[in-house]
């Protein structure tokens, strides 16, 4: 009897068992993986090879893995998943050396570190190292079902025979094929199985055991249905492939068993049909090459109008960023015309606003100027004239009018002088040019100095003078402004009162942050406009209201500009003919304004 060609047919069938059993399996084992593996996904090119490793695409799977690889700060387990993805993306391209290599280099820590096993072993079977293989799948022999998957074991027994099947060691062979063979139930792996333990058999000269194997593998075959549908899906494409290559290989075993029983009928008649399913097959092929070939030219079809699209599309943005760049040119440009615009009108009521101002103080100076000139030149005038009586009243030996005419002539020059000083002090105050200290001041000694140079005009009108400060009152303010202040509000009570009349000088503490320094005369008074007038920033005045009195008004708006650069405040309380109070209000402590 001939066993060479069933010999040939057990070593390429041996290969083919090995190779697509597994299918099934792997797409669980890919399942559990993605399920470990996620947690981590944190890391971008290890998210990218997992993804391409569960979508098949080996290449770019092996790009990312080992960009994950050289990445620095490795995780141990990270590692082991991306020396998985390259050893699996590896065999699927055939590299069995390299698969292996990449393998090798998981850790014993290695969560399906028995999965690696299996594919050590599948690998070395590959690459013909059956002895290498075996020493792998045996220390995975005796593992618990509750640690190693029962359609991992059947695996393990059936490989197993295969090794020791090649290294012609039949009993074993046949111990792992039986154990492999018993707990099968997948009808397509159940043909592999049988068509391995028949060659077994043969190969052991045992015709009578091996040829119902070979009638059953055949038996079975013809239970498997091709669906013509599955050639438009890749992965059942694959499974109707190796039905028809279970049916082609069935078929051949039968008619080279009858071509050795002599029953040459039957050889022939399985001889055709392996023939036909083998011209079937390739039918099948072509067909699906030329639906490859069409498909492939739809998608570049597509391709072609995506490219298209896109072209527009990038035509389109770039009009889009165009106008979008011009309107915010536009926007730019307008801002910018409207911000010069602003800046224009306000320069312009700056410029409105300090014209008027200065119009306002050129018109306060000319009137100041004519006011302070006119009273110069009254006061000059007056001493000249009195000069002329004190000559002639001189040459008389007139003693009486010469006392008189020398104290009216000290009285004019007093005036001039309290003119010309109050001049100069706001000259100063408006040029910044005076020395200014804030310090604290007892009020008591501040008033009793000042008005202690004006007891001899005091006695001459024949008015009475009272200083009721309290020597406790404590203010913070300028010493120096505050007797400008003094004198000149001293000045006009005695200016403004009529002989034997009063003037008193005393404090007022109605509020926690100011003390109220109050100078009252029982003179003239004034009438309400004109108190409003005198307490404006700008009033400069020539009082009309008494015709016997004649002033600037200079000397209170330079206590009011004091006051207030003191942190003080400043009123008048006065009626016609019932006297006047003229309220300096200084504050308590250095933080008040």
């Amino acid at each position: 009897m001939n066993y060479k060609p069933l010999l040939f047919l057990l070593l390429f069938k041996s290969f083919l068992t090995f190779s697509q059993t597994r299918k099934t399996k792997d797409s669980i084992f890919f399942t559990n993986v993605s399920k470990v593996s996620s947690e981590f996904f944190s890391r971008t090119y290890f998210k990218k090879a997992s993804i391409y490793f569960f979508e098949k695409n080996w290449d770019s799977t092996l790009v990312y893995a080992q960009k994950q690889l050289d990445s620095p700060n490795q995780n141990k387990q990270i590692k082991n998943y991306c020396y998985l993805y390259r050893g699996i993306s590896l065999d699927k391209k055939k590299l069995y050396q390299e698969a292996l290599n990449q393998l090798s280099l998981i850790t014993s820590d290695f969560v399906f570190l028995n999965r690696v096993q299996i594919y050590k072993g599948a690998l070395n079977i590959k690459l013909n190292k059956y002895e290498k293989a075996i020493s792998y799948l045996k220390d995975l022999e005796h593992i618990p079902k509750s640690e190693l998957a029962s359609i991992y074991k059947d695996d393990i027994l059936n490989d197993l025979g295969l090794c020791f099947l090649f290294l012609k060691d039949y009993k074993k062979a046949e111990k792992y094929f039986k154990e492999s063979y018993q707990k099968e139930k997948d009808t397509s792996n159940l043909i592999d199985k049988q068509i391995n333990i028949a060659n077994l058999y043969y190969n052991l000269y045992q015709d009578d055991i091996a040829i119902p194997y070979f009638e059953n593998a055949y038996k079975l075959s013809e239970r498997l249905k091709i669906n013509n549908n599955d050639l438009t899906k890749t992965g059942l494409n694959e499974k109707k492939r190796q039905i028809y290559d279970q049916k082609r290989l069935t078929a051949k075993n039968m008619s080279v068993v009858e071509e050795n029983r002599k029953a040459f009928q039957k050889a022939l008649k399985y001889r055709k049909e392996y023939e036909q399913w083998k011209d079937s097959l390739n039918d099948q092929s072509k067909i699906y090459a030329v639906a490859q070939k069409e498909k492939e030219f739809a998608v570049q079809q597509k391709q072609n109008e995506v490219d298209i699209l896109q072209v527009k599309n990038e035509l389109q943005e770039t009009q889009r960023t165009i106008f979008l760049y011009a309107a915010i040119g536009l926007l730019v440009l307008l801002g910018i015309s409207l911000y010069f615009y602003r800046e224009k009108v306000k320069r312009n009521k700056i410029i409105a606003s300090q014209k008027e101002d200065l119009n306002t103080l050129n018109a306060t100076k000319d009137k100041l100027f004519s006011i302070v000139s006119h009273d110069l030149r009254s006061s000059v005038n007056a001493l000249k004239t009195s000069n002329v009586s004190l000559v002639k009243n001189l040459d008389s030996n007139n003693l009486s009018a010469l006392r008189n005419l020398l104290q009216n002539n000290s009285a004019i020059v007093n005036g001039a002088y309290g003119l010309l000083d109050n001049l100069l002090n706001w000259a100063l105050l408006q040029t910044n040019q005076g020395y200014f200290s804030i310090s604290s001041l007892r009020l008591f000694f501040i008033t009793e100095q000042v008005s202690f140079n004006y007891q001899p005009l005091l006695l001459e009108k024949e008015l009475s003078f009272e200083n009721t400060v309290s020597k406790k009152d404590i203010v913070f303010a300028d010493q120096e402004s505050l007797k400008i202040v003094l004198r000149n509000l001293l000045d006009n009570a005695i200016k403004f009162s009529k002989p034997n009349g009063s003037i008193k000088i005393y404090t007022r503490n109605s509020s926690e942050t100011y003390c109220d320094l109050i100078i009252e005369d029982t003179g003239l008074g004034m009438s309400e406009a004109t108190r409003l007038d005198l307490l404006k920033d700008t009033a400069l005045l020539n009082k009309k209201e008494h015709e016997d009195v004649i002033g600037t008004g200079l000397g209170l708006q330079l206590c009011k500009s004091m006051i207030q650069k003191n942190n003080g405040k400043f009123s008048i309380e006065s009626e016609l003919g019932k006297g006047t109070k003229m309220i300096v209000s200084l504050p308590k402590n250095p933080s008040n304004e």
